[in-house]
């Protein structure tokens, strides 16, 4: 397969009302999700992603029952093994809020990615306890705080560039995604990536994320390869660009 996008993000969307319709407890649909998570990145390895960038429990998910979010927060640390990254050589990052998770969790991940920090094969990083916008509105406190640290004046409008704002988002380390793909058949964004976004490609699908296969993800790569990014410029100038 040729053209693969660098960065895949998806929203994983679909557990709970893929256990729902075989009558068992949503937590059921967590697990059946892990597999597919275990799949599609070892498929993205071999594909040549270099990076995925998973949607694992948002800011708002903590709203939900505290049952379901004990058995999510229990979830991941056993779905942490060290199988699924030494295997596909595949090295592990968290982006989100982590503070907010129990210190067990904490610990867990923290663990994990220093174990996996010599991979090179793929990142997959996951978002947990995130959402854009506390991403957004933490890199602007972070400005604000490393800017007085330095002991300057009083940060100036002109000082705000994108530049500044990414090297303070919590996903600098990596581009943005190329092709954004949401599972379970909702047709919003969830806020996700919303700064990272800008010119990714999206693409949806009804299949449940437990359900979600490998051919799944070549017919959204499929659809990726079939559209031309022009990224603001006309049709004529990326076709004499790519000549």
């Amino acid at each position: 397969m040729t053209r693969v996008p660098q960065h895949i993000a998806i929203i994983m969307d679909g557990n709970g009302r893929w256990a729902t319709e075989r009558n068992k407890p949503r937590s059921y649909g967590h697990q059946a999700g892990v597999e597919t998570v275990r799949r599609i990145t070892s498929e993205c390895v071999r594909l040549g992603v270099k990076y995925l960038t998973l949607y694992t429990f948002s800011t708002e998910n903590w709203n939900r029952p505290s049952d379901e979010i004990a058995a999510l927060m229990g979830l991941v640390l056993t779905s942490l093994e060290d199988e699924i990254f030494m295997k596909n050589n595949v090295r592990f990052r968290v982006i989100g809020d982590i503070a907010r998770l129990p210190l067990e969790v904490q610990q867990k991940l923290h663990e994990t990615e220093q174990h996996t920090a010599g991979n090179d094969a793929m990142t997959m990083v996951v978002a947990l306890s995130y959402s854009a916008r506390w991403e957004i509105t933490q890199a602007m406190r972070d400005i604000i705080v490393s800017h007085q640290a330095e002991g300057s004046e009083p940060i100036r409008q002109e000082d705000i560039t994108e530049e500044l704002v990414n090297s303070h988002m919590q996903t600098r380390f990596m581009p943005d995604p190329d092709l954004l793909i949401r599972t379970g058949g909702e047709l919003r964004i969830s806020n996700y990536l919303l700064w990272q976004i800008a010119y990714s490609e999206l693409y949806f699908c009804d299949t449940y994320w437990p359900d979600f296969s490998e051919q799944d993800l070549h017919k959204a790569i499929e659809s990726f390869q079939s559209r031309q990014r022009r990224f603001g410029k006309t049709e004529k100038q990326v076709e004499n660009e790519n000549k």
